[in-house]
């Protein structure tokens, strides 16, 4: 069965996810700095005052800490809030309301009440924003129990994603990457199009090694993979899309196929996501292992000011493909 979908940006799929969700849900609102007429820092939410107005579309002052303790109270009423923090990094502003709040309300009030509420985080390097504005932190996410954790990688996962995030009654930290915003794709058209959560995509199959790629890595390991096909090294990339949940089956799966298995993350390598990723495939599938797992991450640095810098400091399509080289023995 064909399903209809049309070439947008991976912005305007977050765009249209919101204004989907908004429209099929009065209880769903949106609040943040500068979301309204302007349509946010990147520009994300164009439009969506013009539709729903200033009661649905709440712009703020600077202040992260009532964005999201505001966004935890209005979820306990039986509203669903879906907030824009302009950088990720500025979610430890917000430290207190996101790990304890938003994390562990639910849990301490006995189940007795919901918190679906959406933290959108514009996370990761572009055009040298700077090391307050730039790092990768999905790993404090998966660290503290309560939370969900979405890395969409594509135009169609940012809004099926998106949408599923919004329907879930646990509150779900979701980095969308800033990187990826002008990146095109096919996605869905349809109002009901969602993406599980736990569910992860084989973006490329392959048999001489498992690559685990998140976020804008995706797109260079696929990348790294087409070089190394012409040399008939086929690599399987495993794109995780949620962190929490994680579908270790299909990754595990995979490396018991492969042998090798190589994580690969924008965020700094010390323990980053991959760290734990790279932990639970050598505990499930150690005997099917024919070399260590390995982990590719970022330098353990403040990511640099200049543009070209902020590069040299994440992983390149380049560097996969050296590392993809080492771990088969080339």
């Amino acid at each position: 069965m064909s399903v209809e979908t049309e070439r947008i940006g991976y912005a305007w799929a977050i765009n249209h996810a919101l204004a989907e969700e908004m429209r099929r849900d009065p209880r769903v609102w949106m609040m943040g700095q500068d979301i309204g007429r302007m349509g946010g820092v990147f520009g994300v939410t164009r439009g969506l005052f013009d539709e729903f107005g200033p009661a649905r579309v709440r712009d703020t002052t600077i202040n992260e800490t009532f964005i999201v303790g505001g966004a935890a109270g209005a979820a306990m009423t039986g509203t669903i809030p879906v907030v824009e923090l302009q950088f990720a990094d500025f979610g430890l502003v917000a430290g207190d309301e996101i790990f304890h709040k938003l994390a562990k309300w639910r849990y301490m009030h006995g189940g007795k009440l919901e918190l679906p509420a959406v933290v959108r985080l514009p996370t990761g390097v572009v055009g040298g924003a700077g090391a307050e504005h730039s790092q990768s932190l999905e790993a404090m996410g998966m660290h503290v129990p309560g939370l969900k954790v979405a890395l969409p990688a594509t135009p169609a996962d940012a809004k099926g994603l998106l949408k599923s995030a919004i329907r879930d009654p646990n509150p779900v930290l979701f980095f969308e990457h800033k990187g990826l915003y002008r990146v095109k794709g096919e996605v869905p058209t349809s109002d009901d199009y969602l993406v599980p959560f736990g569910e992860a995509a084989i973006r490329r199959r392959g048999d001489a090694a498992t690559v685990v790629a998140t976020g804008l890595m995706v797109g260079r390991a696929l990348e790294a993979a087409e070089a190394l096909a012409a040399e008939d090294i086929e690599l399987e990339v495993i794109d995780p899309r949620t962190l929490v949940p994680l579908d270790m089956d299909t990754i595990i799966a995979s490396v018991e196929r492969t042998g090798r298995a190589l994580v690969v993350h924008e965020a700094v390598r010390t323990a980053g996501a991959g760290a734990e990723i790279a932990a639970r495939i050598q505990e499930a599938a150690f005997f099917a292992l024919d070399a260590p797992v390995w982990r590719l991450g970022a330098l353990d640095t403040p990511i640099p000011q200049d543009p070209e810098l902020e590069q040299l400091v994440i992983p390149s399509a380049a560097q996969i493909e050296v590392a993809v080289r080492e771990l088969v023995g080339l």
